[in-house]
């Protein structure tokens, strides 16, 4: 059999971030199997059972083919999740230009980033991994040019892009984390902690986030607000 046309085999370990940098497989060595669908299948994978239950071997028997078929789209898991990644990234909407004001685009962006890692509590995990695919890109561009047309220029665009990028990963990961259906149960053993506590720890009995009432929508919506108001103050000061 000659070698050249044998077909590829499990490869090494691959580098998160590592599949936006290699070329694409020439299309004519392609199977019919697509990456688009590979993709796909990665992400329903994902959302039903996470991502460590995901291998390559899971993913070929959920299509239908042999994990050997799979190198030809995707060499490596790495690629896999990368891939994943940046697919979802496609839900968030991005805001269309002019007429809503930076602090709307913003909010509109961060919003829909926010609801697609709850629809997809595996993501906010990962998000360490470089972030290189055109989706992403797409959405952080817009980030950026808003901030930009805003009047936020370096060292503070970078700082106001990381902040506002580190707050959404941040809540999604705690809320996908959240034990289901615990959240009362929870609250109840930290009242009754802090309670016990309270000349120590005597702002966290009255006002710490599970000592008191509140729902993760709305303690997000004000945290967003308090750091847009941070900066629009910032611009404020810069132009005066």
């Amino acid at each position: 059999m000659d070698a050249s046309k044998a077909e590829p085999g499990p490869r090494r370990s691959g580098t998160p971030g590592e599949v936006w940098l290699r070329p694409s497989a020439r299309k004519r060595d392609a199977p019919p199997l697509s990456r688009d669908r590979i993709v796909e299948e990665a992400v329903t994978l994902l959302d039903t059972e996470g991502a460590d239950r995901l291998t390559m071997r899971r993913l070929a028997e959920r299509l239908g083919t042999g994990s050997t078929t799979l190198y030809w789209h995707v060499k490596t898991k790495d690629d896999v999740l990368d891939l994943a990644l940046d697919a979802i990234f496609a839900e968030v909407e991005i805001p269309p230009e002019g007429g809503q004001g930076w602090r709307a685009g913003i909010t509109a962006l961060i919003n829909g980033w926010r609801a697609v890692l709850l629809r997809h509590p595996w993501s906010a995990a990962l998000l360490s991994r470089p972030m290189l695919g055109p989706n992403v890109l797409a959405r952080s561009e817009f980030m950026y040019a808003t901030l930009l047309q805003a009047g936020v220029v370096e060292p503070h665009l970078t700082a106001a892009a990381y902040g506002l990028s580190n707050y959404v990963i941040g809540s999604g990961l705690m809320q996908a984390t959240w034990p289901a259906n615990a959240e009362q149960d929870v609250r109840s053993a930290a009242r009754e902690r802090l309670h016990a506590n309270r000349e120590r720890y005597p702002a966290l009995a009255a006002h710490g986030p599970l000592a008191v009432e509140g729902d993760w929508d709305t303690s997000f919506a004000l945290g967003l607000d308090w750091l847009l108001d941070g900066i629009q103050a910032g611009i404020a000061g810069a132009r005066a």
